[in-house]
């Protein structure tokens, strides 16, 4: 199988390691990014990664990702709860979703019990730590090769 994953991490999502690790626990961004493309190679995949603490950056990778990307890969942070756009430019690539959750957003504050992206999304995963990303590889892999 070959493609590309676009993996796309939103608001705060840098500080991985270091924010409330009590909650998203102590790895970081770049174990999460080497995580998903060790996963995605297993099954002869490639990774394009980003992320923004700026909604508008997040769109325009996910647009760009029409161009060379199979599926898209996304933790959209807070903006799962707030982002109609950030929902709209997902569904308008027309490519498969799947969302990830480091905690598990049932388990905590109500409103993160909502989600724009839910709906459009080919599956979402939540709660299984860092490893959701990888649990997200996997599946994606089996989707394409389907």
């Amino acid at each position: 199988m070959t493609g590309q994953i676009l993996l796309v991490n939103g608001p705060n999502l840098n500080l991985l390691g270091t924010r409330e690790p009590h909650i998203y626990g102590t790895e970081t961004l770049d174990d999460v990014e080497a995580l998903v493309t060790r996963t995605a190679a297993d099954f002869g995949l490639s990774v394009r990664a980003v992320q923004s603490n700026h909604e508008g950056e997040l769109i325009d990778a996910i647009h760009a990702a029409r161009e060379d990307c199979a599926a898209i890969l996304i933790n959209p942070g807070g903006l799962t709860h707030t982002s109609v756009v950030l929902r709209d430019a997902l569904s308008g690539v027309s490519l498969p979703v799947a969302e990830v959750h480091i905690s598990n957003v049932h388990a905590r504050e109500a409103f993160r019990r909502h989600s724009y992206v839910s709906p459009i999304a080919a599956f979402v995963i939540a709660g299984c730590g860092v490893q959701g990303y990888e649990f997200a590889v996997r599946r994606i892999a089996a989707l394409l090769a389907d």
